[in-house]
């Protein structure tokens, strides 16, 4: 296990909701790490996946060392085309649902990305100590980088710059049509159309392509060898000199340095040419003194415009865990929890490099100054430079200071207010509407963002199969009650609702095993309620319980799913509240429509979600 030093000691801070699991999953193996801090990877290990029969198997095992760790947010870089929630992987008979497996893990977040998608976006952020150059070339600033690896298969993938950061390509290059360059490739070419019709890049420049390139010289020269694995070729060639491994070497190189030079003038990539994949890196000094960087610049009228472009092998290990830790690391600033834009920037302040932190100091403690000087007064009065103000805003998910200081203006004038804003005596009918809608808003989207997810799957796991489902509610919450009894009736649920303190526990007596009470109460303290629910309990029966997370009832309940918005209901009837009871309903309700499946449900049971409504 290769962990990495201690955060502290470089002053990074853990992350507030745990650490982040992280995979780069080829078809060979699959590399994992548990990321505890901005640019800390722990727990570092390779798998093989032949020994695991599919994705979530090879997941477990890896987590199996980490039983009692609270994990929420995971990405995985897969050898793959993604495209949707099914992932079918091209180089290994594995397919799977992104979404199944979030929920087998219990996971709130997962996200699958390409694996050169990852590698792409982890090469702005390598240093040179990170890399072994290949000839010459110098890499020119904010241009357009290209990056192949042959492993397994054939990786390809670009990244463009932008005014204030970089975008990565999703691409499938490695399967355009391999092209000879002389008659030992033709030979080549003519040795692998034996066995298929369309033969890619991907089909020879990868390790099985090594293997086929190692049959058809073996063929072409004459020799009688047994098959060799690339990893055996590639030590034939380093350790033992062998006349026909370093051939095949040679003429891999060759090729690779095709490929990469049609990738670098079909992207026109002055920022340089970058190696990954598995194999390369093994070659070392042997890679760099082969045909690679001349057949790179062998390209007619267009040599010199090669010449000036810079190649790379990366050679530091796992290098998509950092483009992986940024992808999942963007995705959830975009959904950080925070309510308004001043919340957010406070929420991922410690996310952020030290020049940015700067950057993050100035918008809390002057937000207006931010908001009407021009970058370069920013940048001076943060004392950063002006792209590092840009950094600032795409690390929050913006495309630019415009963009940023357009959804600030909105955050400071209260198109969803900055706090909860109390109803006055005073107040005019226009105050208060304003005030009653401007609250409600706000507190249904932090209500949104609060949601757990793994308790909601519970809750309409529950009632999927439930005999019978009964709502306990009193007062206000009864209308919740009355809604919810309404609706789970149309699912052919034997449904009850009961209202009469006096009637709770002598119903709850009569539940049995399989049968669901959903009990509301925005106090969760009222002594008849948790009498009839330890009495379900009892008997049985499962509670989902509607009510502040840390109340008694919250406690007794299977399930709780947390309604803790907090209203002066010695003044007011808790309007808030109750608008986010029926919210919860209503996902109850169209989880159940929805299925286990998650397609609508046609049978006898359940209702289509277009029925809803009445």
């Amino acid at each position: 296990m290769n962990e990495q030093p201690d955060p502290e000691k470089f002053g990074r801070t853990a992350f507030a909701d745990g650490p982040r699991l992280l995979a780069d999953i080829g078809a060979t193996h699959a590399r994992f790490a548990l990321q505890t801090a901005p640019g800390v990877f722990r727990s570092v290990r390779v798998l093989k996946c032949d020994d695991f029969e599919g994705i979530v198997a090879l997941l477990r095992f890896y987590l199996a060392d980490h039983a009692g760790m609270v994990l929420n947010h995971a990405a995985l870089a897969v050898a793959n085309p993604v495209n949707g929630d099914q992932v079918r992987m091209t180089n290994r008979a594995w397919e799977f649902s992104t979404d199944a497996v979030r929920r087998e893990l219990g996971l709130h977040t997962l996200l699958i990305v390409n694996d050169f998608t990852a590698l792409a976006m982890a090469l702005p952020g390598l240093t040179p100590d990170d890399l072994m150059k290949v000839g010459g070339g110098t890499a020119a600033g904010n241009a357009v980088i290209g990056v192949l690896g042959p492993g397994t298969g054939l990786g390809v993938s670009g990244v463009i710059p932008t005014v204030d950061g970089f975008v990565t390509l999703g691409s499938e290059g490695g399967h355009v049509n391999f092209a000879p360059a002389d008659e030992r490739e033709f030979a080549i070419l003519q040795f692998a159309w034996k066995e298929w019709p369309h033969v890619s890049n991907e089909r020879l420049i990868s390790g099985p392509g090594m293997e086929i390139i190692y049959r058809a010289l073996a063929q072409r020269n004459g020799v009688a060898v047994a098959p060799r694995t690339s990893p055996e070729i590639i030590a034939g060639a380093v350790d033992d000199k062998d006349p026909l491994c370093l051939e095949v070497i040679e003429c891999f190189c060759g090729m690779l340095g095709g490929a990469a030079a049609n990738l670098a003038v079909t992207l026109g990539a002055f920022g340089g040419i970058f190696i990954g994949g598995g194999i390369v890196p093994r070659m070392g000094e042997l890679f760099a003194g082969s045909p690679f960087r001349s057949r790179f610049e062998a390209k007619g009228r267009f040599s010199t415009y090669l010449a000036d472009i810079p190649t790379y092998v990366i050679t530091t290990p796992n290098p998509a865990f950092h483009g992986v830790a940024t992808i999942l690391s963007e995705h959830l600033r975009g959904r950080s929890g925070a309510n308004t834009l001043m919340e957010r920037v406070q929420h991922l302040q410690h996310e952020l490099t030290p020049a940015e932190q700067r950057v993050a100091s100035l918008v809390l403690e002057q937000p207006r100054l931010v908001l009407n000087e021009p970058i370069a007064d920013i940048a001076r009065l943060a004392e950063v430079s002006q792209p590092t103000v840009i950094r600032f805003c795409r690390s929050l998910g913006f495309l630019g200071l415009a963009d940023f200081k357009l959804r600030f203006a909105s955050s400071l004038t209260g198109a969803i207010p900055v706090r909860h804003s109390q109803v006055r005596g005073g107040d005019s009918t226009h105050d208060v509407s304003a005030k009653v809608i401007d609250n409600t808003v706000s507190a249904i989207l932090k209500f949104r963002d609060q949601l757990d997810v793994r308790a909601l799957d519970r809750a309409i796991e529950l009632l999927t199969h439930a005999h019978r489902v009964e709502f306990y509610a009193m007062g206000n919450s009864r209308v919740v009650a009355l809604d919810g009894q309404h609706k789970f009736f149309r699912f052919r649920i034997p449904t009850a609702s009961y209202g009469d303190s006096h009637l709770f526990t002598l119903a709850a007596e009569l539940l049995k095993p399989g049968d669901v009470v959903i009990a509301i109460s925005n106090s969760g303290r009222l002594p008849e309620l948790l009498a009839a629910v330890d009495a379900a309990r009892a008997a049985g029966a499962d509670v989902i319980a509607m009510t502040s997370s840390g109340s008694p009832l919250a406690k007794k309940a299977t399930v709780c799913l947390a309604v803790d918005h907090a209203e002066d209901s010695t003044s007011f009837l808790s309007m808030i509240s109750r608008i986010m009871q029926l919210l919860l309903i209503d996902i109850l309700s169209v989880g159940i429509s929805l299925g286990a499946d998650g397609q609508p449900d046609g049978g006898n049971r359940h209702t289509q979600i277009s029925h809803l409504g009445g």
